[in-house]
């Protein structure tokens, strides 16, 4: 990418705004943020080199969202994002979450805890490995059935009294624990699965969020890669890529997702795009309070994703589009186990 391209990318990356200034709890960030989970977990071999690269890239071309979690690693990315950020922490606006708890030794261990306790450890532990004094986006990552959200909520204001947060955010959430939590402390931001196939928060999370004045960050707003047209079939994923037992990528729930893409191909070749590009486009002019974090750890793919800031749609595109993949049209669960989502 040559020095005119990434000023013209930079233009297009102009800022949106999460939050609201009426709450205390707006953020300034690029219109597409950059998602960092795969640099180091979840989508088969990564190579911390490639990852650095990336982020740096990113920032370069005017990204100021990075997004990482305590979780994916486990641990490690918020390593290789700190080891990236060393001496730009001014260009960055830092996301990371905590609830998710694994253990580096098992790495197959799971459970969700959103103790207050848990709350302070875990922001300590992010701050050491990330390498900052300060988070700006923290996220609790799933929500804890077993402990009340206001009791969560209430510790991470107590972060932000502290001076070691800035904004709070959630993930996963549903309506009613989104007011409940902003009803605690204002929320800032929901990072939440939202894409051309998964437009479940259309039904009532999308219209809570707007009434109470905060951000939506989608995550895989291209359907795990899968809207790129890139994925036939999982034989192409590398053998430790969890989409292997993802739903949506088998048998003929694979075969009917695989029409719903050649759609969205046709009308970005008429319009001279790339799949994922149009499917980028789609989040984006989903509202100015929307802002994407597509992943990935090739600076190819993020040349690429980064294009789709400078996809203009017209009423009559989003209507193809809605027609193309209509609502609900997916086939198969968002994940083999949906039980850790908040509804």
């Amino acid at each position: 990418m040559t020095n005119e391209h990434i000023d013209s990318v930079r233009t297009t990356l102009a800022s949106r705004r999460l939050g609201s200034a009426e709450h205390g709890s707006e953020l300034t960030v690029s219109r597409l943020g950059l998602g960092c989970m795969g640099m180091s977990e979840f989508y088969g071999a990564a190579d911390e080199r490639d990852g650095i690269a990336v982020i740096t890239r990113a920032l370069d071309s005017g990204v100021t969202l990075l997004d990482t979690a305590d979780m994916y690693g486990p641990f490690t990315n918020e390593e290789l994002v700190g080891r990236a950020i060393a001496g730009r922490r001014d260009d960055v606006v830092l996301a990371t979450k905590f609830g998710n708890v694994r253990s580096a030794e098992d790495p197959t261990y799971r459970r969700i805890d959103g103790s207050p306790a848990y709350v302070h450890a875990a922001c300590d532990a992010s701050l050491r490995r990330l390498g900052v004094d300060h988070i700006d986006l923290y996220y609790q990552h799933r929500v804890d059935p077993a402990v009340p959200i206001e009791d969560t909520v209430g510790a991470m204001a107590e972060l932000v009294q502290a001076g070691k947060v800035r904004r709070l955010g959630l993930s996963e959430a549903s309506a009613a624990t989104v007011r409940r939590a902003h009803a605690v402390h204002p929320i800032t931001a929901l990072q939440s699965e939202y894409s051309l196939w998964t437009r479940d928060l259309e039904a009532e999370i999308l219209s809570t969020l707007r009434e109470l004045g905060i951000g939506l960050v989608p995550y895989s707003p291209l359907g795990r890669g899968f809207l790129t047209g890139a994925i036939p079939s999982v034989d192409v994923l590398d053998p430790a890529d969890f989409r292997r037992a993802n739903p949506r990528f088998q048998g003929a729930a694979l075969d009917a997702n695989l029409a719903l893409v050649n759609r969205v191909r046709e009308l970005a070749e008429r319009k001279g795009i790339t799949a994922g590009q149009l499917a980028l486009a789609w989040v984006l002019a989903q509202g100015p309070d929307v802002v994407p974090i597509p992943g990935t750890k090739r600076i190819a793919y993020l040349d690429e994703n980064l294009g789709a800031a400078a996809v203009s749609l017209t009423d009559a595109d989003l209507a193809e589009l809605d027609a193309a993949v209509p609502v609900g049209a997916a086939a198969g669960e968002r994940y083999p186990d949906m039980s850790s989502i908040d509804t």
